[in-house]
């Protein structure tokens, strides 16, 4: 079984550990700014990096969910890749933000089209296995043959 999930273990590492960045950043944001918590609000700049770690957090558990769906009833190379050109994008997504809030949009909008693509192959594959598992009806042999 191990066999199966090791790609997408090692994708979730490194997306805790990105989490663990961004955090990080709002720490520092907050030292240097003199924003001590609860306060969300100061500077643009503290804000900006503030939001970004915020909505990072707010879809990684979306992340996460379609990563082993998809890696779990569809191909775990594939999902493991795509995994980790989302979090590549959203690593863009933040630093873009970071420096300007119009600099996030073309890694938002790339990291919202791999979560798309996530969508379907996690459906795909999950259709794949009730067809074949209560219907006996295998797609793959009809495809290939």
């Amino acid at each position: 079984m191990l066999d199966q999930i090791y790609w997408l273990a090692a994708v979730t590492v490194l997306g805790v550990l990105e989490q663990a960045y961004f955090i990080l950043q709002v720490i520092y944001a907050r030292r240097l700014f003199g924003i001590s918590p609860p306060k969300i609000s100061g500077p643009p700049e503290f804000e900006r990096i503030f939001r970004a770690q915020v909505n990072s957090s707010e879809y990684f558990p979306i992340f996460l969910a379609l990563l082993w769906q998809a890696g779990l009833f569809f191909h775990q190379g594939l999902a493991a890749a795509l995994g980790l050109l989302y979090l590549c994008a959203r690593y863009c997504y933040f630093m873009g933000y970071k420096a300007s809030s119009s600099k996030r949009l073309a890694p938002l909008y790339f990291s919202a089209g791999v979560l798309w693509i996530l969508i379907a192959v996690s459906a795909l594959g999950i259709l794949h296995f009730f067809l074949s598992h209560y219907v006996g009806l295998n797609i793959l042999q009809f495809l290939t043959a």
